[in-house]
Parts: C-alpha cells; structure tokens; sequence
C-alpha cells in the first residue's frame, strides 16, 4: 500500500506506537495526555467531554475523572501544532489533521470493493508490517478496534494478492500475502493466497514448503490439519502449458502434401 501524506497537515499515528508528525519530524508528546489523544484519534467524529472521561478514566469518581480530562486537554495544547478543537462540550481533532488509521480503513474500502486506484496496488509493507494498533495498550476501547482493523486489513491483503495476481504481478502478491502471514500466521486464507501467489510466480517448491511449514504449526498449536480445500490446492500438481497447436515443421526433403497426409 503506497501512503501519501501531506507534510504540511499534522498527522496522529496509532499503527505501531502512538505519535505526532508534523513538517517532516516528529513531535514531544507531553506525559498525561496520550490517551486522549489516541481516543479523539478513533472517534474522528468527536466525543462528550464527560463521556469521555468516564471512559479514560474509569476508576476514579466523575468529578475527578473530568479534572484528569481538563488536565490531559492542557496539556495536549501545549504541542507545537493545533490538534484539538475543544467546545462546550465536545472535543474533537481540528479539521486537517490526518490520522494513520483513518487512512488505511479507506484503502481497505476501495480495495475490497473491487475499484482501487493505481497507487493502492503498490506493495509498501514498511507501514503496515506491524498491523497492531497501540501495541501495549489493553483498554477495552483499544481492544475492540484493533480486532476489528487487523481484521480488515488482513481481508484487504488477501484481496490485493489476488489483484495483483490476475494483473499479472504475483511477486508483488507474495509480497502482500508475507506482510499478512506475518501479522496472523494461523489464518488459513491468508496462508492459501501466499501459497497461490507462489504458484503463480512459478515457485511451486516454496508453495509446497509453505504449506508443510503451515501444517505443522497447525498440529503443533492447536492439534488439526489444514482444510481439504487449501491441501488440495497445495499439492496440486504442477500446471504444464498447453501443447502449441502448431503443426510440426515438415522434415527437409519431404513433400508437402505427403506430410499433411496427401
């Protein structure tokens, strides 16, 4: 997936680690105002100051819980570029600040819908190798995000491969299928469209390694073997090339009418 990103609007990345980019480097977050950063970074519509709160701040009664807000929304303004509107009672991000995660739903959307645009078929893994969101982070509104990324990121990979496999590019799909096999190494559709983009680029061996490779982590980590649909598509024999319908070439000497069988 090939990213552009406009240098001169801040950007909140959450793929990875939290951070802010901004001219071409990357800001000091102050302590305390993280998670409300990354909350307001995933709720781009904007969000009720004391629900909030009470979401961030759990443990702690309502009155304290919005002071920890107030606290966290200083501190927040005190970066060196703009990043939250704040009104009476709705925080939001300012208009044209971009967000990692924002920007990866879109190109799954527009992959998984069949009409990409050139530059989403472009395999950059560098961005998404990772595919966690806030790794570390165990909050039940973290949690419930990044199952439902990673899930849609993993379908729009195995997506791309095939693209880029029936537009005649299967390195490229193998390429997409490692970023996910990587990030899910039990997932057995993205184990299946890794072994097809081997096939088709022709390394029918790796195919094969890769499908060993995946049954014995299989039977080693949870004691099943891989569906009858995937082994059959791993040990499938080698597809040859159709004889050339081309008539042999007549031998010298011979007469023409003799080798058509007149």
């Amino acid at each position: 997936m090939h990213v552009d990103i406009d240098p001169s609007s801040p950007e909140v990345r959450l793929i990875g680690a939290l951070s802010v980019h901004h001219g071409g480097r990357r800001l000091p977050l102050p302590p305390g105002s993280h998670r409300l950063l990354a909350y307001l970074a995933l709720h781009p519509d904007g969000v009720d100051r004391r629900y909030a709160a009470s979401v961030l701040w759990p443990d702690v009664d309502d009155g304290r819980a919005v002071g920890n807000l107030r606290s966290a929304l200083w501190r927040l303004q005190r970066v060196d570029c703009p990043l939250v509107s704040a009104e009476h009672s709705t925080l939001r991000l300012r208009e044209g600040v971009q967000v990692d995660v924002a920007r990866m739903e879109a190109w799954a959307a527009r992959v998984l819908s069949g009409a990409p645009n050139p530059a989403d078929l472009v395999v950059d893994p560098g961005p998404i190798a990772a595919l966690a969101l806030l790794p570390g982070w165990y909050e039940d509104w973290v949690l419930t995000v990044r199952e439902r990324l990673q899930l849609r990121l993993l379908h729009a990979l195995e997506e791309l491969s095939r693209l880029l496999r029936r537009s005649g590019r299967p390195a490229a799909a193998v390429e997409a299928m490692h970023v996910a096999v990587l990030a899910e190494p039990l997932r057995e559709s993205g184990q299946q469209a890794l072994i097809e983009a081997h096939q088709a680029a022709g390394n029918w061996a790796v195919a094969r390694q890769q499908f060993d490779a995946f049954r014995r982590i299989l039977r080693h980590e949870i004691g099943v073997e891989p569906s009858p649909e995937l082994t059959a598509a791993a040990t499938a024999p080698r597809r040859r090339p159709p004889l050339s319908s081309v008539p042999p070439r007549p031998r010298p000497g011979s007469r023409p009418e003799l080798a058509k069988g007149g």
